[in-house]
């Protein structure tokens, strides 16, 4: 993965924080996928990395762990504490959790390790503070995810409008040598519109891009074009998203 910019992340999550839990609807069902595979919920110490607002965090918490909560976004981080998601907060880049060796017996990442500048980096990270015997559960956003984005933008300029994100293929390169399962879940959301579907986004924050982006708004010349090439189902604007459920168990 290309180096990022991690400062310009967490102030593109901190605009958001306030408006995260009203556009979270993918976040929630890719959630119940994880946990799905996870598949247990007994884990006395918990690491919540990229803990957003907090909706994991107090999962875990009602679910009687004790939850470590951390984040790029000293915003999100706030917003985690009004709603006394953790018992513990942290601002901390995943790619270096200043958190000491085999802490916690589950280390929970949930659609954050997509905003890293190397996987296997972040990956080394969530399993060294593990406990031996203790779980990595971690979900990240695989390459084809947002077609539909990407077509409609083709057809009113050639730049970029969504990262590039790994391929399965290169997820499962950084999980060799450990022992680990996994599964690929598509998630699809309909929107009224093309610019509700863009704003989904803005809403949760995922609107920086790695290779820069261009400041100027849409004009409704464009807006037409992009509707217009939206690939639309029943007169919805749909979304879609892949994403990778990894479970680590930590030896």
């Amino acid at each position: 993965m290309s180096p990022v910019n991690k400062e310009a992340i967490a102030a593109a999550f901190g605009r958001a924080a306030q408006s995260y839990s009203q556009h979270d609807e993918l976040q929630r069902q890719s959630a119940r996928g994880l946990l799905s595979t996870l598949g247990e919920s007994d884990f006395p110490q918990v690491l919540d990395a990229g803990c957003g607002p907090g909706a994991n965090s107090r999962y875990w918490r009602a679910a009687g762990s004790c939850v470590t909560a951390i984040d790029l976004s000293s915003q999100m981080l706030d917003e985690a504490r009004q709603q006394q998601a953790a018992d513990r907060y942290l601002v901390a880049d995943i790619e270096a959790i200043p958190l000491p060796d085999e802490q916690f017996d589950l280390v929970w990442s949930h659609l954050a390790v997509q905003w890293c500048g190397s996987l296997p980096q972040a990956l080394h990270e969530l399993y060294r503070v593990a406990r031996p015997g203790g779980k990595i559960a971690f979900t990240t956003l695989l390459e084809s995810s947002l077609p539909e984005l990407n077509q409609a933008w083709h057809a009113v300029d050639s730049g970029a409008h969504a990262n590039r994100f790994l391929s399965q293929d290169e997820v499962l390169q950084a999980l060799k040598g450990w022992r680990y399962r996994s599964v690929v879940q598509t998630i699809t959301l309909s929107f009224s519109d093309a610019l509700s579907a863009m704003r989904s986004l803005k809403g949760i924050g995922a609107t920086h891009l790695h290779s820069g982006r261009d400041s100027k708004p849409l004009t409704r010349g464009q807006l037409h074009r992009l509707e217009m090439a939206w690939p639309q189902q029943q007169g919805e604007f749909p979304l879609s998203y892949q994403l990778f459920h990894g479970i680590i168990e930590r030896d």
